[in-house]
């Protein structure tokens, strides 16, 4: 009996101790995009004011990108080449596009009457995402947060893109409220304790501006950031057994301002008082905006240490690769002070040179990658690389040959200390404020704007001795300006959407 219960004991210890270790050689992998969080909007790119933790932790963990880049200046087009890993010069996807002959597309109203209202342009049927890479290798997949490619009733869903598993926004003009009256969980609407609040629905006429209780219509019941992470923590749970890939496009801290009171409180006893966002133009009015700005970020950054706090209680810390980066620069329009926060850290923040630009501001990202069990903590990196090069890079993960037509790079070989190819350089373009096309090689950059105005004049920059992009050194370089030139016109196909051209270039 006594050799019997000793084998018991032996048995249950060697069962609990199997049960805690990883069961798979395999990572899984954490995608964590912000939405229009500037360079410097977080503590491991200089950040004073705002407070992220659990990002910073994270960030020191792994290797810090310093010249990383978005997809685009915008929303779509960076989503588009995450998934698709291609950039936007051959992108079905080259800017944001709104669907408008539908409808009335833009009413809260009319897209809860029909919801066929809601999405973005789709992407098309035959496309092939990275999610679909994680599938073909056994992978569960999930997306959790703004998809912003495609309406319900298009074939460009996340369910049918490759994910199990989705829980959040479809369409992004949804997601400029954070209290929506539904989210969508797979294919179906999850109907919230929230009412409609018109976007730019203003405070009642008398009353006053300075009183936070005047501002309560804009606050509700359920916050969708903290129903996405509940999801989240739902899909690890449920697949931990499993190796999974996980898109969490967190849409902070994208306008309008909205984050949990304690968050604003902290920041307002911080900060101090302040003069109110009022009357609004845009997007909601707000008591306490740089306050909520800050608090919106330090709730992501909240979100963020759940994550990884749920990675640790499962015992897959160390086997997961996470990658943390934005989808564009900070916002331009002023209800966000960029200056009071130094949003765009070593480059220009006016208005015109951070999101929507082609600039450093609306481009270079924060970004870094954490895999414990592979990665050195605190190590750094220069490399430049961009949103099209997570799809290569888990082409090369799992040893699957690159298609021609994906224009990604892996960076795998830098997080593993490897020698690194390097891009022949990175390319953007889109037909927003009369065209803009810009291209990064080595240390210098290329700017061509107003394209549709006529000019073909390239505005040259050398990064090395000029972040700010201030001086523009084209007259003084022509070599290199001629040779940029010619990347300009063969880095580009004619967008297969009309509503994406640019006139000079494609008519």
């Amino acid at each position: 009996m006594k050799n019997l219960i000793t084998f018991f004991l032996i048995s249950c210890s060697f069962f609990i101790i199997s049960c805690l270790t990883p069961k798979k050689d395999s990572p899984n992998v954490i995608y964590i995009l912000a939405d229009d969080l500037g360079y410097g909007d977080v503590g491991f790119n200089g950040q004073k004011l705002i407070e992220t933790p659990n990002i910073d932790y994270l960030a020191s963990k792994g290797m810090i990108f310093s010249n990383h880049y978005s997809g685009a200046a915008v929303c779509a087009p960076t989503r588009a080449v995450f998934v698709s890993g291609i950039h936007t010069g051959k992108n079905h996807i080259r800017n944001n596009s709104e669907w408008a002959e539908r409808g009335d597309v833009w009413s809260f109203k009319a897209m809860l009457d029909d919801p066929s209202l809601e999405g973005q342009r789709p992407l098309p049927d035959t496309i092939k995402t990275v999610a679909h890479v994680f599938k073909s290798q056994g992978y569960k997949t999930g997306m959790v947060g703004k998809w912003g490619l495609g309406a319900p009733n298009t074939n460009s869903i996340p369910n049918k893109m490759g994910f199990d598993f989705f829980y959040g926004y479809n369409c992004q003009r949804q997601a400029h409220t954070y209290y929506p009256t539904h989210l969508w969980k797979n294919q179906k609407r999850e109907f919230l304790n929230n009412y409609i609040v018109d976007k730019k629905q203003n405070l009642a006429e008398g009353l006053d501006p300075m009183d936070p209780y005047n501002y309560e219509d804009y606050f509700q019941e359920d916050y969708a950031p903290t129903l996405m992470l509940k999801q989240a923590l739902n899909f690890i749970e449920k697949n931990k057994n499993d190796n999974f890939f996980l898109y969490y496009a967190s849409i902070i801290p994208h306008l309008p301002l909205q984050a949990p009171k304690k968050w604003v409180d902290y920041y307002v006893e911080k900060f101090g008082d302040e003069n109110p966002y009022y009357p609004a133009y845009a997007y909601y009015p707000n008591r306490y905006p740089k306050a909520t700005y800050a608090a919106m970020i330090s709730y992501l950054d909240e979100i963020v240490g759940s994550l990884t706090q749920k990675l640790k209680d499962i015992n897959q810390f160390d086997n997961t690769i996470i990658m943390f980066t934005s989808d564009n620069g900070v916002t331009h329009l002023d209800q966000v002070d960029s200056g009071f926060f130094n949003s765009s850290a070593i480059f220009s923040d006016d208005n015109d040179r951070v999101k929507g630009s082609l600039y450093e501001g609306g481009i270079r990202v924060p970004s870094f990658v954490t895999w414990p069990r592979m990665i050195d903590e605190g190590s750094f990196s220069d490399h430049i690389s961009s949103t099209q090069d997570f799809y290569a890079t888990i082409l090369d993960l799992f040893k699957i040959k690159k298609p021609n037509y994906i224009t990604g790079l892996s960076f795998l070989p830098t997080l593993l200390g490897n020698k690194q190819d390097k891009h022949e350089y990175l390319y953007w373009e889109t037909n927003s404020r009369l065209g803009q096309q810009a291209i990064r090689l080595d240390k210098w950059k290329a700017i061509r704007r107003n394209i549709a105005n006529g000019n073909k004049e390239i505005e040259l920059f050398n990064l090395t001795l000029d972040p700010m992009e201030k001086n523009d050194v084209s007259k003084s370089n022509l070599e290199i300006v001629s040779l940029l030139e010619e990347i300009l016109n063969d880095a580009r196909i004619t967008p297969t959407l009309k509503n994406f051209y640019i006139k000079g270039l494609d008519f």
